[in-house]
């Protein structure tokens, strides 16, 4: 699915060197590794403050903390993505409620939120999956109704643009950044950061990841340890003058997926291409393929076939929250949210990295035509 080796290869020096210079100077916690690569992040991604925290997952939770979600409180989202998303929501004692999502973009559909919105929602949070912007103007527009906050978990989707040209993480109060080394900007283990506009949010996420201290052994508030390593700032700081580069790579392997599949007629056997919402309409939204997925026939036995090929692909994701163990308690039930039920069945990620060649985007999609 991904080679980490060849994309590390060209700047392995300079990541050794940035460590080294860590290393020297001494200052692993915050510091000017940190701010140094939330100034270029920041700047990178369009939005007036970026946090530096410790994952992408602690984005999320530091997010709904500064929002003061707590229990009794319900978090609109999707069934479908990465734990996570409806993870945080219940940590914190709060609720998720979940709206069922798009069927050719898997993402949150504004269509069904309304029907799921109550007096106790303090929050909505829809996921850019796969690395495309959900359709935000409609959401927005309903938050902005009933004047509750949007957080957008936008941790598969540095860099992606919405199709009025805004950038993933910077259209809700808050928008969470992932850099797991599997992300389109990753780093050399776990690290994240948090997107906002408001001067006033940032001062509380900051405050937040630090224990809810300003100085040290005095807390204004409960906070928690979401401290960006400056080993992983220092990486970071390397890698992202090449994130625009590599999103475009993605897109060209996209493209040329999109042909071979369609060569070979596969199509026409019942594979979906991914769909980049309005495409046909004059104004395309900037998807940065941090996933390639189709929705295929028989899903799980091609996903063998493929492994017996030695073709890296994978499920994301099996199972909505709503059939979770974890979130039986919530009454949800099979058929309540079918197109996420669908969706968990049919879709497989293709390897899509940058260093992948057209050699080995060939040879996997033959391996995909001859199980056909």
């Amino acid at each position: 699915m991904l080679d980490l080796q060849a994309h590390h290869a060209p700047f392995r020096g300079d990541l050794v060197k940035a460590l080294a210079r860590v290393v020297d100077h001494g200052q692993f916690v915050l510091g000017p590794e940190v701010e140094s690569f939330e100034a270029s992040l920041a700047e990178a991604c369009g939005a007036a403050h970026a946090i530096g925290v410790t994952s992408g997952t602690d984005a999320l939770l530091v997010s709904l903390m500064a929002l003061g979600i707590g229990p009794g409180d319900e978090v609109v989202t999707t069934p479908f993505s990465f734990f996570a998303t409806a993870g945080v929501v219940a940590r914190l004692g709060a609720k998720p409620v979940f709206a069922d999502i798009d069927p050719v973009t898997c993402n949150l559909d504004p269509a069904n939120i309304e029907a799921v919105i109550t007096p106790r929602t303090k929050a909505i949070l829809p996921v850019h999956l796969y690395g495309q912007c959900a359709d935000m103007a409609p959401l927005l527009e309903i938050a902005a109704k009933r004047s509750i906050p949007v957080v957008e978990d936008a941790c598969q989707a540095i860099g992606a643009e919405y199709r009025d040209g805004r950038r993933a993480g910077t259209m809700g109060a808050l928008g969470c950044l992932s850099f797991y080394p599997t992300k389109n900007l990753g780093a050399l283990g776990d690290a994240g950061a948090v997107l906002t506009m408001d001067s006033g949010l940032a001062a509380k996420v900051r405050l937040l990841r630090n224990h809810g201290a300003e100085r040290q052994y005095y807390h204004k508030v409960i906070g928690g340890n979401f401290r960006l390593s400056a080993l992983q700032a220092a990486a970071l700081n390397i890698k992202l003058p090449s994130l625009s580069g590599w999103s475009a790579a993605r897109r060209t392997n996209a493209q040329r997926y999109d042909a071979l599949i369609q060569e070979h007629r596969l199509v026409e056997k019942g594979v979906r291409l991914p769909y980049a919402a309005w495409k046909n309409s004059g104004r395309v939204n900037y998807h940065i393929y941090h996933q390639y997925v189709i929705r295929a026939p028989n899903r799980d036995l091609l996903r063998e076939h493929l492994t017996k090929k030695e073709v890296g692909c994978a499920v994301f994701y099996p199972l909505p929250f709503h059939l979770q163990e974890c979130f039986a308690s919530l009454g949800y039930k099979a058929g309540a949210f079918p197109e996420a039920e669908r969706a968990a069945r049919e879709v497989l990620a293709l390897p899509i990295y940058p260093e992948l060649t057209a050699d080995q985007q060939d040879w996997v999609v033959r391996s995909l035509a001859a199980f056909y």
